[in-house]
C-alpha cells in the first residue's frame, strides 16, 4: 500500500513538474524582447563576468550604517580584478560606504536585505570632469562611478541608496507644512524670499548664476571647488563603456539623475526600481544618453522628474560630441509619479534615432510622452515607435511635442499661462532642432488636461507625425501648431472643451475617423496664413476657419 502511495505521489510531482516546465516555455516563448521593433535591431550583449565569487564581509565590511565601508568595497573590486573579474556580492545588512569606482569585468550583487547607503560627508566626493545635463564641466564624483569600461553588471534585489536629502534643494510649495518644518529645522539656509531651502551656504551660492543646475560661467576647478556643494552628482554614472547591465536591484534617493549611462553600447536595464521623492530636484529616473544598442524593459519608476529618458548632450557640447542616442528598446515599464513617463530631450544635440516604446503605463506623471527641445539645441529626432501605452490621471498633456521648451515642467509652464505660441521666424542653422517621421499608436487616456499638444517651430515644423488608434478623456483635445504632413485615424474624444481641436499653421494635415463629443457647434478652429492642405473630408463638424487661412487650404 505504501509502495502504490509513493508511486502515487512520484506519478503526481512528475506531472506537477512537466506542467511548470511547459507553463515556463510558454512564459519564456510568449514574450520576446525583439519582437515587433520597427528598425533593424541588433541584438543587446549581456556582460560577460568570469566566474569567481568574493564576499564583501571578507574584506571587513561592517554592518549596521555606522562604519564608513569604502576601503572594504575597493578592496574586494581590485581582489576580482586581479583573478580577471568576477562577482562581488554585498550580503543582508546595511553597509555605509563613499563612493565605489567600478572596474572592468565586475558584478555588483546585491543580496535581498542588502542596503547600501552612501555616506552624506561631501568631502568624500571630489569634483571631477564630467558631463551634466548634457554640458562638459565639473561635478562631485558619482557615488557608483566608472569610466572606459566593460562588462559590468549590477544584480541581485538589494537596495542602492543615493542619500540625496543631503545634497538638494527643496521648494517649500511641494511639501507639507510639517516637511518644511523638519527640513528648516535640520540646518541648512533659506532664501531671501523664504521659499527655498539649501542644504548649505556653498549650494546657495552655487545656486545663484546657475543655468539649470550648471554654471557656465565658471572655468577652473579651483571656482568649482568653491561651490562644491552645488555639484550633487547622479547616483550611478558609467560613461564610455561596453556591455553594460541594471537587473534586479531598487536605485533611490539620488542627488541628482538616479541612472546615467553616458556613450554606453549594448545597454541592458530590466527588472530594475527606480525611486524618489516626488519633490526631488532633477530627480530623473533614467537618463540614456548617447548611447547605441539599449534596452530597457519590465521595471518601474516613481522619480521626481523625467522617469526614463533618451538624451545626445546639450547645445554645441553635445552637437560636438556628435553622438546620437540609437537603437533603443523601451518595454513593459511602469511609471508612477515624474515630469513625464518617456520623455525624448530636451538635451538631443547630437540626435536621437530608432527608439522603439511599446506596452508601457503611465500613472499619474505629469506628462505621458514628452518630446522637448529649444533652438539653440540642433540636432535631429527621427524614426520613433510608439505603441500600447496606457495613461491614467495626467494633469497636463498626455502627448506631448514643445520646441520652445524653457527648462520648466508642464504644470509650471501651465501655472504660467501655458505654452508659447510664436510667428517669429529664425534662420535655420546647426542650432534648429528637428522632430520628423514619428508613429503613436494603440493609446489609451483616461484623464487628462488635455490629450496631445504638437508644436514645432515656425522654421523647422514637425514632420511626418501619424497618431492613430487613440482614445481619451481629458479637458482638451488636440492642439496642433506649425507642423507638416500630420496624420490623425481613429480617434475617439471625451472632452469638455468647446473645442477638440485647435490647428495653427498646419501644412498637409489629415483627420480621419475622427469622433468627439464637444457640446458646442464650433468643434475645430484652424488659423495662420501658413496653413495649406488640411484634409477634413467625412467630418460634419462645424469649422471656424479664420481671416489669415488662404482660400482652398481646408478641404471638406
Amino acid at each position: 500500500m505504501k509502495t502504490n502511495r509513493l508511486n502515487l505521489f512520484s506519478l503526481a510531482m512528475a506531472i506537477i513538474l512537466c506542467m511548470s516546465l511547459q507553463n515556463a516555455n510558454a512564459q519564456s516563448t510568449s514574450y520576446d524582447t525583439y519582437a515587433n521593433v520597427e528598425f533593424k535591431m541588433p541584438k543587446v550583449n549581456e556582460p560577460v563576468i568570469p566566474s569567481n565569487t568574493v564576499n564583501l564581509k571578507d574584506f571587513g565590511a561592517v554592518n549596521g550604517g555606522y562604519v564608513l565601508n569604502t576601503k572594504a568595497f575597493a578592496d574586494a573590486i581590485d581582489a576580482l580584478t586581479k583573478k580577471g573579474g568576477g562577482k562581488l556580492i554585498i550580503p543582508p545588512g546595511i553597509w555605509l560606504t563613499g563612493p565605489i569606482i567600478l572596474k572592468s569585468n565586475i558584478e555588483l550583487h546585491a543580496q535581498t536585505g542588502a542596503l547600501i547607503k552612501f555616506s552624506t560627508d561631501k568631502t568624500l566626493y571630489p569634483i571631477i570632469e564630467t558631463s551634466f545635463e548634457g554640458l562638459n564641466t565639473w561635478r562631485c564624483i558619482s557615488p557608483i562611478y566608472g569610466k572606459n569600461l566593460e562588462n559590468v553588471a549590477f544584480t541581485g534585489n538589494g537596495v542602492w541608496d543615493g542619500s540625496g536629502e543631503a545634497w538638494r534643494q527643496v521648494k517649500k510649495s511641494k511639501l507639507t507644512d510639517e516637511q518644511w518644518k523638519k527640513f528648516v529645522a535640520s540646518g541648512g539656509v533659506l532664501n531671501e524670499k523664504k521659499d527655498n531651502w539649501y542644504p548649505s551656504e556653498q549650494y546657495l551660492k552655487g545656486a545663484k548664476g546657475a543655468d539649470q543646475n550648471v554654471r557656465p560661467d565658471l572655468k577652473t576647478k579651483e571656482d568649482f571647488e568653491a561651490i562644491h556643494d552645488f555639484l550633487r552628482p547622479v547616483l550611478v554614472s558609467i560613461q564610455n563603456s561596453k556591455r553594460v547591465m541594471f537587473d534586479g536591484p531598487v536605485f533611490q534617493n539620488s542627488p541628482a539623475w538616479n541612472i546615467h549611462p553616458l556613450l554606453i553600447e549594448d545597454l541592458i536595464v530590466r527588472n530594475i526600481t527606480v525611486r524618489n521623492p516626488w519633490f526631488s530636484q532633477n530627480g530623473d529616473g533614467l537618463d540614456v544618453e548617447s548611447c547605441k544598442n539599449v534596452v530597457i524593459e519590465n521595471s518601474s519608476f516613481d522619480v521626481g522628474d523625467d522617469a526614463i529618458c533618451i538624451k545626445s548632450g546639450k547645445d554645441k557640447d553635445g552637437r560636438d560630441r556628435g553622438v546620437p542616442c540609437e537603437n533603443i528598446i523601451v518595454k513593459n515599464n511602469i511609471v508612477y509619479h515624474g515630469h513625464g513617463g518617456v520623455t525624448v530631450g530636451s538635451e538631443m544635440s547630437g540626435g536621437v534615432k530608432n527608439l522603439h516604446v511599446s506596452n508601457c503605463t503611465f500613472m499619474g506623471t505629469d506628462v505621458g510622452l514628452r518630446f522637448k527641445s529649444t533652438r539653440g539645441r540642433g540636432g535631429v529626432v527621427e524614426n520613433i515607435f510608439i505603441s500600447d501605452v496606457y495613461m491614467t490621471d495626467i494633469p497636463s498633456q498626455a502627448i506631448s511635442f514643445d520646441l520652445y521648451y524653457g527648462g520648466k515642467s508642464i504644470a509650471e509652464t501651465l501655472a504660467e499661462g501655458g505654452n508659447t505660441v510664436t510667428t517669429k521666424l529664425v534662420p535655420v542653422n546647426e542650432e534648429t532642432p528637428q522632430f520628423k517621421n514619428i508613429s503613436i499608436k494603440n493609446i489609451t487616456i483616461r484623464g487628462a488636461q488635455q490629450a496631445v499638444f504638437l508644436q514645432g517651430l515656425p522654421e523647422m515644423n514637425l514632420e511626418n507625425i501619424e497618431i492613430s488608434n487613440l482614445i481619451s478623456k481629458s479637458k482638451k483635445g488636440f492642439s496642433i501648431i506649425d507642423a507638416n504632413g500630420i496624420k490623425i485615424n481613429n480617434v475617439k474624444l471625451d472632452i469638455e472643451a468647446k473645442n477638440a481641436f485647435e490647428i495653427y499653421n498646419v501644412q498637409n494635415l489629415s483627420l480621419k475617423s475622427v469622433e468627439f463629443n464637444s457640446g458646442s457647434s464650433n468643434t475645430i478652429t484652424i488659423d495662420g496664413g501658413a496653413s495649406k492642405n488640411i484634409d477634413l473630408s467625412g467630418l460634419s463638424k462645424t469649422t471656424t476657419i479664420g481671416k489669415d487661412v488662404p482660400k482652398k487650404a481646408v478641404k471638406f
